[in-house]
């Protein structure tokens, strides 16, 4: 397994307070100054690349809330080596801003939508704002920003029931999108406990009742941990991403670099470090690549079971 894939959060600032990733009261945000500059990002996304990394992909927070978010990409976009960019979005904005990102040399998106029942969406996000997440998948698809992929946390007692399930699924057999469905997990106190966990062996079931049998596991671009299928006869996919009832550490190829600048070798993990006061106080391009490569050496020793844990806020790390 190698470790070829970078998730760079560009800010912990978030229109949506979702229930599973910042709920209220935890609504801080790190000072400005303290957030990576483009330049700082540009530089260091520059050295992972030289380091082996090929895909890099934008987050948040929701990262279009960046200011000047597309001289980012295209600036990114520029970088050689880099072989897949891609941003994940909760898609309000999407709708007025694909066009400008998919010119600036974006190649696709990730969509957070976790229903598409609009009193149930308002409901886990805090806002009612589903109708212009949807505008903004359908000029995704339109912009060539594909393949599009919808990300979809199943939360009991929010959406997990058959009717809503079902409905997700059903959005890929219309349209060319894959609907990947994330098991939860919590990661700190404010937002849903542990036990509203719904595995996706019930997910899955829920969807052949209403659809029939899926496909044998096919294989789609990525690489990542999602397992994907097909309903029969549908222009998109089924994804699968259960990080909750199985183990996929052993061929997880991420690194996740926190908007304030900590590397992140693991998810799960209490274990950063300190990036940004390497870029920022004197290091030379040899200095960083050298710590860089021991770092993603290091990469294969970290689980799940054997990482030290800490509460945080997605948000804050970048899903």
């Amino acid at each position: 397994m190698s470790v070829d894939c970078l998730r760079v959060s560009v800010t912990d600032k978030c229109n949506l307070r979702c229930v599973y990733c910042h709920p209220l009261p935890d609504c801080s945000s790190i000072e400005y100054e303290e957030i990576l500059a483009f330049e700082e990002i540009v530089r260091t996304v520059r050295l992972f690349v030289e380091c082996g990394i090929k895909k890099v992909r934008l987050t948040g927070g929701e990262p279009l809330l960046r200011r000047d978010i597309g001289r980012l990409v295209r600036e990114l976009a520029a970088i050689a080596g880099i072989e897949d960019l891609s941003v994940t979005t909760n898609g309000v904005y999407l709708e007025s801003m694909a066009a400008g990102l998919k010119a600036a040399g974006l190649q696709r998106v990730n969509i957070s939508v976790d229903s598409i029942d609009r009193k149930t969406y308002e409901c886990i996000t805090g806002h009612d704002l589903l109708p212009a997440v949807l505008e903004g998948i359908y000029k995704a698809i339109e912009v060539g920003l594909t393949p599009v992929k919808i990300n979809s946390v199943i939360i009991k007692g929010f959406n997990d029931s058959a009717e809503q399930i079902a409905a997700l699924a059903g959005m890929s057999v219309d349209l060319p999108l894959s609907v990947r469905f994330i098991e939860y997990f919590p990661t700190n106190r404010s937002t849903r406990p542990a036990t509203d966990y719904v595995p996706n062996s019930d997910v899955r079931a829920f969807i052949e009742r209403k659809y029939g049998p899926l496909s044998d596991a096919i294989i789609s671009p990525g690489n990542g941990p999602a397992e994907y299928f097909k309903i029969p006869g549908s222009a998109g996919t089924i994804g699968f991403i259960s990080g909750r009832s199985s183990n996929f550490c052993r061929s997880c190829s991420r690194l996740r670099l926190t908007s304030g600048g900590k590397l992140m070798p693991c998810l799960y993990s209490s274990r950063a470090h300190d990036l940004k006061t390497l870029i920022r106080y004197g290091q030379s391009d040899r200095q960083i690549r050298s710590f860089l490569n021991k770092l993603i050496a290091e990469k294969v020793n970290y689980t799940k079971s054997n990482s030290p844990k800490e509460e945080f806020s997605m948000c804050k790390v970048g899903g």
